[in-house]
């Protein structure tokens, strides 16, 4: 691979122009792709084939399944809404309802058949129905309903709305992101002691990431994709799109260093550096790739997605970084190395004093390292995950939930519902109400609503909310009820019980992929490293890492520690996908590190260095750059967080801590300390394993294969300058 990439690196440069106007054309191309192809995204999340999914689609083949918004209306203060004239005010606003573009209904809460009024009769809910399913609700029919909504708070009315009609899709670019792509520039600009260097570096990533996400959005154009896909896409296109291109730059300036000339050192760069970012690469390919396996659509989707982002910044990271580079030449260097001669890589320190003492205190380190992030760890323990989404501080969303809440109690902004199905349907749902009004944690059972001659729904109340564990203990036993009844077939549906069933899907699928990504490192770092020993180091530090950053997770957005910090505005449960998310990107992160710094120790090893000696030799060498990766990388998570929205806030905030705690902790401590405390049995691989291939992750092969300043072309002044 080594010697293929190294190929592709020289080619590269040397048809830089062409090279560049491809990728220009290809973002171009996707850009007015992306304006003309493009379509809706959805904000629902459900798994076919569960009970509570079936009974959405049935009750949708009834003309039941559009998306709805609930408009809450309170009397003014010391009033009744039953009196004659606020009677008259919910009239007109019902009415005004009704005529809103996309709506098919909406129903009158002062009906005496089907009344929504608490009982001190001055607060009450429409139920507003669109023809669009859940997410497809379109932005100007969302602007309508806000805008009837508020002109509706005449007089002391209170007016808000909420419900899934309102949702909308998360956002890219706003001043966090931006301010964490200036850190990361900042970052670039201090670690190659050249802002031209740093802009090429953030450029090139740049438009793989744009590349990625406007394919994306092309895609939604045909096939239904969940709106947090693009976002997490770009958030991991970006970071690993400048941490690839860093490690490939890092080592061009390196050669030009040691007196290759620009071309050869372009070359080589790609050869060596380029071979750890493809293997880096795949693995994070790989286990996006894995999502596959649990088997929920949604997560594919996203994995999927978020892989071909991948891929997108590799192939940017061999190809465009090394044509670019051909046109910066030496002015990637900072302007006092540019004319000097061959010169030894700058000695840090730094790091030189960091890895003496982790190696020195070996012992004493390591257990640091391993108990500081097992208490960190310890919260993940009461892990809870919830698709319910809590809306933002101050919104009419969370301003309309607070008021039914007190009107009605909290588990009205979670209904259950129940349909029934068969010849007395209706008559069955009747006589159920008693039951079930007796179960724990109900509030109230509603009158049955016959939706066809042989169906019925039945609307129950809980008297918890739609995030408590109540709640979902109440799904359980209203399911345990209803499947003694005879001649009749019931399910429990509605949005809280398609967030109970999809949490308890991707509950079971966590411990299969986490045993399926744990399986992969094993076997990748040992054909890297042709070890046991120093890929199990590696694997254990993974878990730390991942029980270190949903620990974290857990601490601040399920209890509420630290809230106001990431501008929290209400503590519970981690949104569902926030776990396997999280372990998927991390472990390709963390082997990320993993090859890039045990690699250069490897290598040293490799070339005869005593195993404490080749320890410090490698990383004193890649530390530096994987410093500044896992800084930018955190700076670009961590810029999610303040303003996210709250489907990848905790998302990104997880993959921060995650990054801290691998990076800083578990790569420069814990593995370090280990690989000295084990000495040379560290790289020891068993005789009946020898036969596996040799993965050359450090372009080995290239050091006889490719002398400096051997290869002989003709370029123009700029490459050299």
């Amino acid at each position: 691979m080594a010697r293929l990439l190294y190929r592709l690196g020289f080619a590269a440069q040397r048809r830089r122009l062409a090279v560049v106007l491809v990728w220009l054309a290809v973002l171009l191309a996707a850009g007015v792709g992306a304006l003309t192809l493009s379509g809706t995204t959805s904000n629902s999340f459900s798994i076919p084939g569960q009970e509570s999914t079936t009974a959405l689609d049935k009750i949708k083949s009834f003309g039941g399944g559009g998306a709805s918004a609930q408009v809450v209306v309170q009397a003014p203060p010391g009033q009744q809404l039953v009196t004659p004239e606020n009677a008259q005010v919910v009239g007109g606003l019902v009415a005004e309802l009704k005529r809103l573009p996309g709506v098919l209904d909406a129903s009158n809460p002062l009906d005496p058949a089907a009344p929504a009024v608490n009982p001190d009769l001055n607060t009450a809910y429409s139920t507003v129905t669109y023809g669009a399913p859940p997410g497809e609700v379109t932005v100007d029919q969302q602007n309508a309903l806000f805008a009837a909504v508020e002109q509706a708070k005449t007089g002391g009315f209170v007016t808000e709305v909420k419900g899934e009609a309102t949702m909308v899709a998360p956002h890219i670019g706003g001043v966090t992101e931006g301010l964490g792509v200036v850190l990361a520039l900042v970052i670039l600009a201090l670690t190659y002691g050249s802002l031209v260097a740093a802009g090429m570096n953030l450029l090139t990533a740049s438009v793989g990431v744009g590349i990625g996400v406007l394919g994306i959005t092309i895609a939604t154009g045909f096939m239904d994709l969940q709106s947090t896909t693009s976002a997490l896409a770009g958030m991991l296109g970006l970071a690993v799109g400048i941490d690839y291109a860093l490690f490939i730059i890092n080592r061009y300036r390196h050669e030009l260093r040691e007196g290759a000339d620009v071309p050869t050192a372009i070359a080589t760069a790609v050869g060596t550096a380029g071979s750890a970012v493809v293997t880096a690469g795949i693995t994070v390919v790989i286990a996006l790739l894995g999502l596959i396996v649990v088997g929920i659509p949604f997560l594919t989707q996203m994995g999927v997605a978020a892989a071909a982002t991948i891929v997108v910044a590799v192939l940017v990271a061999v190809t465009l970084v090394p044509a670019v580079l051909g046109f910066l030449g030496k002015r990637a260097l900072p302007r006092k190395q540019r004319e000097a001669p061959a010169q030894a890589e700058p000695e840090g320190r730094f790091y030189a004093k960091w890895i003496g003492t982790v190696t020195r205190r070996r012992v004493t380190v390591l257990l640091l390292a391993i108990i500081g992030l097992g208490v960190i760890a310890v919260p993940f323990a009461s892990m809870r995950t919830t698709l319910v989404q809590v809306p933002a501080a101050d919104s009419t969303q969370a301003r309309a939930e607070q008021v039914l809440g007190d009107a009605f109690g909290p588990g009205v902004n979670g209904p259950l519902i129940v349909l029934f199905e068969g010849p007395g349907a209706v008559q069955s749902a009747t006589e159920a109400m008693g039951p079930i009004d007796a179960l724990g944690d109900t509030a109230i059972v509603a009158p049955p609503r016959p939706v066809s001659p042989t169906a019925a729904l039945l609307t129950v109340i809980p008297e918890s909310g739609p995030t408590t564990a109540e709640t979902e203990h109440l799904v359980e036993e209203l399911r345990g009820y209803l499947s003694g009844l005879d001649g009749v077939e019931a399910s429990v549906t509605g949005a809280t019980a398609v967030s109970v069933d999809v949490a308890v899907s991707l509950d079971e699928a966590l411990p299969i992929y986490l045993v399926l990504v744990v399986g992969l490192a094993l076997l990748l770092l040992v054909l890297v490293f042709r070890s046991l020993l120093v890929p199990l180091v590696g694997v254990l530090g993974f878990l730390l890492t991942v029980g270190a950053s949903l620990g974290a997770t857990v601490a601040v957005f399920q209890w509420g520690w630290l809230a106001d910090a990431v501008n929290l505005d209400t503590a519970g449960p981690l949104i569902s996908l926030t776990p396997i998310l999280v372990i998927g990107i991390l472990f390709g992160l963390a082997m990320d590190y993993q090859i890039f710094l045990v690699s250069r120790m490897h290598e040293a090893h490799h070339r005869g260095a005593a195993p404490r000696e080749s320890i410090t030799t490698g990383f004193r060498q890649a530390a530096p750059v994987v410093v500044a990766a896992a800084l930018i990388m955190f700076f670009v998570f961590a810029g999610f967080v303040p303003a996210g929205e709250p489907a990848i806030k905790s998302i990104a905030f997880a993959l921060a801590i995650g990054i801290l705690a691998d990076a800083f902790v578990v790569r420069m401590v814990l593995v370090p300390a280990a690989l000295a405390l084990l000495g040379e049995r560290a790289w020891w691989l068993p005789s009946w394993l020898r036969w596996l291939p040799e993965l050359d992750v450090e372009g080995t092969a290239l050091t006889g294969e490719h002398p400096k300043r051997t290869v002989e072309t003709r370029e123009p002044a700029d490459a050299t300058r």
